[in-house]
This record gives C-alpha cells, structure tokens and sequence, in this order.
C-alpha cells in the first residue's frame, strides 16, 4: 500500500509539472519522408520532441542509399537531423536514441558513425536486433529530442 502511494504521488507531481504544456504538434515537413505516409515526421509535446524511426532513404525518395550499413547509418543520421532542424532542434538536444539493428554484428559498425553526429555527453541509448526493417534497412533509427523550460 504504501508503495502505491508513493507511486501516486509521484504521478501526481509528474502531471502537475507538465501540466500546461500544450496540446501535442504532429509535424510532417516533407524534408525526408513524403507527408502523406500514415505517420508524423515527429511529434511535440511542450518541449520534447518524438521523432518516427528514420532509415537511410535518399530524402524526397522512398529507397534506401548506396553503400551499405555505414552509407544507412549516416544518412539515418543525417534524416534525423534534417526533423530536427526543421523543427527548431538540433543533434545537441537530443536526450535518447533507440536503434534497431538487421544484424546485430554490426553493431560496432553503427557505432563508428553514431560518435560522429553526437559529442559527449552522449544521449541515453537501446539498441536491439530486428528480423525486418522498412525497405529492408539495415538500420532504423528514433529519438527524444528536448530543450529546457522557457
């Protein structure tokens, strides 16, 4: 019981602390990913940003870029960036990322690309194994971008 009171409570003052904080902004900018997908670009919530999951399609087209895993990775990378700039975000407010790997053995390979769009202190990050990926990707790409209060 007093578990379950304490949870309350810190639900309570969780809500009284986003309380106000506007009615979700669903954005399509068109930038990346054509606007009449069944999905948003990203999502506002006061101040935090939820952006889609990004593969490394060629912006305006649905296919995957050239090249490969490193190739992917950069333009997933480069897509999130464009939602973000678009949104008025940047890579630096970035506060959490989830990866969603084809084979998971190239992990590391991500890595190498990942540490060149993001400085320390690096967002908090999952990374997982998928059996199948949109256009057969090999990696797919989502984040929690936030800025602080106004």
């Amino acid at each position: 019981m007093r578990a379950f009171a304490a949870l309350t409570l810190g639900f309570l003052l969780w809500g009284a602390a986003h309380a106000g904080s506007g009615d979700p902004k669903f954005i399509n900018t068109g930038k990346v990913l054509p606007s009449d997908l069944p999905f948003s670009d990203a999502v506002q919530v006061g101040n935090t940003l939820y952006l889609s999951g990004q593969v490394g399609v060629v912006p305006g087209k649905m296919q995957l870029i050239e090249g490969g895993m490193a190739a992917e990775s950069i333009q997933a990378l480069a897509n999130i960036r464009t939602v973000l700039e678009a949104s008025g975000y940047s890579m630096a407010d970035v506060v959490k990322c989830t990866v969603m790997l084809a084979d998971m053995s190239k992990w590391s390979e991500f890595n190498r690309v990942y540490e060149r769009f993001f400085e320390p202190p690096y967002p908090a990050r999952s990374a997982f194994g998928a059996s199948g990926l949109a256009l057969g990707a090999q990696v797919e790409v989502e984040c929690i971008a936030a800025k602080g209060g106004e």
